[in-house]
């Protein structure tokens, strides 16, 4: 049995619809989950919440907890993100799993003091191009620039995401879009020291979540695949990767 679980992945590759579909499908295994409250630095988002999704305080106050003994700390494509190690284990003590879902830079932190190893951790990667894709489009034969191809792959995501949440976009949030949308390649690159990749290719916003009564398409596998990883099983929708699958 696993004392904590992570699920990461780039900014809008579908981490949100993924857990929101895990409660609504295995309420038996989500309800053994309590998410981790990071602390951020950045204005909340249309739906999200203090205290459930983030602790939202200044840079100045985060910046502050640098120094204190007990968190760690990641700079997140431009944001400042906080975490009370105490957090797990008080969880733990409660009978429940904390479950991390966000970035991969906060779990890279925890994995170098320890702490995966420390709590057990079952950890799950969510890539927008699945191993066999991206051997593909690596083939010089195609001729294609992986880094802008998968910065492309993403800021269609996040592009459609943003004009969904605020209409109208300002020069602000464009910006925020080629951050996140640049940060993509660098943060595929640590998919390897996940125990578990699982490909995901209906992003945040994509019908294919809640348009009908159950997931379809890369929606469903990856449910699937995250479910049965969850009960100790592997699919073969889910995949390892190697540190040299991404240049």
């Amino acid at each position: 049995m696993h004392k904590m679980v992570v699920l990461s992945g780039p900014s809008c590759v579908g981490k949100r619809p993924l857990f929101n579909a895990l409660r609504r499908f295995y309420p038996e295994l989500s309800s053994t989950f309590k998410q981790l409250v990071l602390f951020n630095d950045r204005t909340p988002r249309p739906g999200e919440e203090e205290g459930v999704d983030y602790f939202f305080r200044s840079h100045s106050f985060i910046e502050a907890l640098r120094d204190q003994e007990g968190y760690v700390m990641a700079d997140v494509r431009g944001d400042l993100q906080a975490l009370e190690i105490a957090q797990i284990q008080a969880i733990i003590d409660t009978g429940r799993i904390p479950f991390f879902a966000g970035n991969p830079f906060v779990p890279g932190k925890l994995r170098e003091v320890g702490l995966f190893e420390r709590f057990s951790t079952l950890s799950v990667f969510l890539s927008p191009l699945s191993q066999e894709e991206i051997l593909y489009l690596k083939d010089p034969e195609r001729g294609v620039d992986l880094n802008k191809f998968i910065a492309d792959v993403q800021r269609h995501k996040l592009l459609h995401r943003a004009e969904r949440q605020k209409g109208q976009l300002s020069l602000r949030d464009l910006e925020v879009v080629e951050k996140k949308s640049a940060s993509t390649l660098l943060e595929m690159r640590t998919a390897y020291q996940f125990d578990y990749v699982i490909p995901l290719h209906d992003g945040e916003g994509n019908g294919h979540w809640d348009a009908f009564y159950y997931p379809i398409g890369s929606a469903r596998k990856a449910l699937l695949a995250f479910a049965s990883l969850l009960q100790g099983k592997v699919t073969v929708d889910v995949e390892k990767w190697t540190a040299d699958l991404i240049p």
